[in-house]
C-alpha cells in the first residue's frame, strides 16, 4: 500500500483550481497513462493523479526508486518537477534554492558520518564536493537569469510579507518590483532611524552651542551651504565705488581654497554654494579643492537688475556639489529656477533658499559658513560677523 507523506507532497507547488480541473477531465477520459513514483512505499511523483485515483476508484500502476536518505529523494523530486512543468519564475527559483538548501545538507550529514560535528573552517568546503546547483551561479545559468536577479530573488523570500510572496508566486508581482519595494521601505526606515538620532544630538545641544569655529572643531557637517566673501579683484571692488569690500572683508581663491571643508564635510555629504557668474571659472577650483564634484544648480531670479560689464545682471549661481553619495532624503524636485525679489542687503540671499535645503535634506549636522547670523534653528553657524 502506498502513502502520502506531508513532506514530500508540500514540496510540489499545488496546482491552481484550473489546472487540477483539466488533468481530472483528461484523466477521467485516458486514464492514467503515467505510474505513479514511490520510495519505501511513499509517493514521489503524481500526488495529484493519486488524489484523482482514489477519489473516483481508478486504476493505477506505480514503480519504485531507490536512495539511501530523504534528502536524496527531495533533491531528485525537485529536479523532476523542474524539468517537467511550467512553473512561474518564482517557482522555479524556489525550486533551485531549495536544492540548493539540500545539497548542502546533504554534504553536512556525509561529513558528519565521516569526521564527526563539522567546524566552521570545514563546513565552508563542503560545497566543492558536491553536486552542481549550489551556487548563485549556477542557479541563475539554470534558470536563464544573471546572477543578480538571484541575488534579488533571495532578498524578497526573506523579507517580503506573506502577501508579497504570494503575488510573487502568482506572478501578479515580479522579483524585481518586489525588490524594489523592500529596499525602498528599508532606505524609509533607515533615515526614520537617523533622523532620531540627529534629533536627539540636536536636543542636548543649547542654541549658543552653534556658533563654531571651522578651524577647531570636532564636528563633521552633512550638508554645508556657504556664500563665500569673494574678491572680484576689478576696479569696481573698491569700498570708494561700492563694491563687496565695503562691506566685508573678502578672501581670495588662494585663501578660500585653504579652507578645512573637506576636513568638516562627511565622507557623503554635499555643498550649496553661491556664486556670481564672474567667479564661476574660480568657483569650481575652489569646490575641487574642497573635495567636492559639482552636479547642478539653482539660479537666484532676483527680479530687480543690476550692473554688469557685458548684461544687465539680475541672477546668481548656487552650485550643488557632492562628495561621496549624497543624495535628497526628500524626492520632490524643486524649480532650477527661484524668482525672489531681492532686498537692498548687501548681499543677503533669500531665506527660502535654505527651506529647500532644509526640506531636501531631513537630517545631520548642517553648516552655514559666513554667515552674519543662524538663521535656521538647528543650523550650525560660522563667519567672522557671526
Amino acid at each position: 500500500m502506498i502513502q502520502v507523506k506531508e513532506e514530500f507532497k508540500n514540496l510540489i507547488p499545488a496546482l491552481s483550481a484550473e489546472e487540477y480541473a483539466q488533468l481530472e477531465a483528461n484523466i477521467l477520459e485516458d486514464g492514467i497513462r503515467e505510474p505513479i513514483i514511490t520510495w519505501n512505499g511513499f509517493i514521489i511523483d503524481g500526488h495529484n493523479r493519486f488524489s484523482i485515483a482514489q477519489r473516483f476508484d481508478l486504476e493505477y500502476k506505480t514503480t519504485s526508486k531507490y536512495f539511501s536518505n530523504d534528502n536524496l529523494v527531495k533533491i531528485w523530486m525537485l529536479d523532476n518537477q523542474f524539468g517537467k512543468r511550467n512553473l512561474t519564475d518564482a517557482q522555479r527559483y524556489l525550486n533551485r534554492n531549495e536544492k540548493r538548501k539540500l545539497l548542502k545538507a546533504q554534504g553536512v550529514e556525509k561529513y558528519k558520518k565521516t569526521v564527526g560535528r563539522p567546524s566552521k573552517e570545514s563546513l565552508s568546503t563542503i560545497d566543492n564536493d558536491l553536486p552542481k546547483h549550489n551556487t548563485r551561479k549556477e542557479i541563475a545559468d539554470e534558470l536563464g537569469w544573471s546572477t543578480g536577479k538571484v541575488a534579488m530573488a533571495d532578498v524578497v523570500f526573506k523579507k517580503a510579507t506573506p502577501e508579497v510572496i504570494e503575488k510573487v508566486n502568482k506572478s501578479e508581482v515580479s522579483i524585481n518590483a518586489a525588490y524594489k519595494e523592500i529596499k525602498k521601505e528599508e532606505k524609509k526606515e533607515e533615515l526614520q532611524e537617523k533622523k532620531k538620532e540627529y534629533e536627539k544630538r540636536i536636543e542636548s545641544n543649547n542654541n549658543n552651542e552653534f556658533k563654531i569655529d571651522i578651524f577647531n572643531t570636532n564636528e563633521t557637517f552633512r550638508v554645508i551651504y556657504a556664500d563665500p566673501a569673494w574678491s572680484y579683484n576689478d576696479k569696481q571692488d573698491t569700498p570708494q565705488l561700492g563694491g563687496a569690500s565695503k562691506h566685508y572683508d573678502t578672501m581670495s581663491i588662494a585663501e578660500l581654497s585653504k579652507l578645512p571643508v573637506n576636513k568638516i564635510s562627511e565622507k557623503n555629504s554635499i555643498l550649496f554654494l553661491w556664486v556670481t557668474s564672474p567667479l564661476l571659472e574660480d568657483a569650481f577650483k575652489v569646490v575641487s579643492s574642497w573635495g567636492f564634484k559639482y552636479k547642478t544648480s539653482f539660479i537666484w531670479d532676483k527680479v530687480k537688475h543690476n550692473m554688469g560689464h557685458y548684461n544687465s545682471v539680475r541672477h546668481e549661481i548656487l552650485l550643488v556639489c557632492t562628495k561621496g553619495s549624497c543624495t535628497p532624503d526628500n524626492k520632490v524636485l524643486y524649480n532650477s529656477v527661484q524668482r525672489i525679489e531681492r532686498n537692498n542687503n548687501h548681499s543677503e540671499k533669500p531665506i527660502e533658499f535654505l527651506n529647500i535645503i532644509d526640506d531636501l535634506y531631513s537630517y545631520g549636522n548642517k553648516l552655514e559658513m559666513f554667515c552674519r547670523t543662524i538663521k535656521k534653528e538647528k543650523w550650525y553657524g560660522w563667519g567672522n560677523e557671526l
